[in-house]
Formats: structure tokens, sequence, C-alpha cells
């Protein structure tokens, strides 16, 4: 009996210890809580999302994303926004940290899913790879150049100023693309 006892007491104080330590939030503090206060001493880079190009290509869109909520008149998804650099954050890690505090939809496929080894960019504010024709998707700029790998291998540095832009022709609209100066 004493045994059974104690068992209980050890089992209410654990239990009590979990719920007490456990922080329950609701979603919007849980989106709140994930981004860094900028101060002073803080290293930052500046982030934004656009998918301007839709606005010439509205008859190559998916008839469903073709609203504001998806493509808002400007093409700007999220203007540029000073974002705290942690160490060793990637472009995605910044790129998935923004999302999530801004509330934006973001997809993704995992670096073990693909060839690439890297994180790729799926969908952003619900537009994705092909969403306006086959030669459409995500890519990303850093200080001007897209550079030639990853989002999820490229280490950002403290100013950087990184674009995630959409592109309707494999980033030639966007100054970009395969075999392209202007990548390099």
């Amino acid at each position: 009996m004493k045994k059974d006892f104690l068992i209980v007491v050890v089992l209410l104080f654990f239990g009590a210890f979990l719920f007490k330590g456990t922080k329950i939030q609701s979603v919007d503090d849980y989106y709140l809580t994930h981004i860094d206060d900028i101060t002073p001493e803080s290293e930052t880079v500046t982030l934004s999302i656009e998918a301007k190009t839709l606005l010439d290509n509205m008859d190559k869109l998916d008839e469903n994303l073709r609203s504001e909520k998806y493509v808002p008149k400007n093409g700007i998804i999220l203007k540029e926004t000073e974002v705290v650099l942690r160490n060793k954050d990637t472009v995605f890690d910044l790129l998935n940290r923004t999302t999530r505090y801004n509330k934006i939809q973001f997809d993704y496929q995992g670096s073990d899913n693909n060839s690439f080894g890297s994180n790729y960019i799926k969908g952003i504010n619900y537009l994705y790879e092909f969403s306006a024709g086959p030669l459409s998707g995500w890519m990303y700029k850093v200080n001007g150049k897209f550079p030639d790998y990853g989002v999820s291998k490229y280490l950002a540095k403290d100013k950087d100023k990184i674009e995630i832009i959409y592109t309707c022709d494999l980033g030639r609209d966007i100054g970009g693309g395969f075999n392209n100066e202007s990548e390099k």
C-alpha cells in the first residue's frame, strides 16, 4: 500500500512539474515568440518576397490564384523586412522563420527528398512552381546575385539583402536564369 501511494505521489509530482513547465500559448503568441527582438548589437539581414512578374503574366496563372489574396496589386508579398541573423542561419532558416512570423504560407521539399541536397522552395503564399506555366517557380538573390546553390546551403552574413522572387520564365524575366552571366 505504501509503495502504491509513493508511486501515485511521484506521478502526481512529475505531472505537476511537466504541466507547470509547459507554457500554453495561443497561435498568435506562438508566432510572436519565435522571432528575435532586434537590438543595436544584433546582426541582421533584410528579406523580401515578391511576385511582380505575375502582374504581367496573370493569364498564365492558375485561375484560382488570380486574386489579390495571392498576388498583391504591387506584387509584393513581404516588403523588405529586417530579420535577426542567428549563428549558422541559412537563407532557408531566415525564410522559414520570417514566413512563420508573418503568417505567410510556405511549403518546401526537404533536402533528403531531392537530388540537389538542399531544401527546395515549392510554394509561398500558395504560389507554387508551375502555377504560372512550365518555367515558373521561386528563385532567390543575395546582394543582387543569384547563388548557384540551394537556399539551405547558403549561409547568410550580416547585412545581406535577400530577395525571394517568383519567376515565370526560368529566371530570365528577373535578371537571372541558367547560363546567364547575371547569376554569377
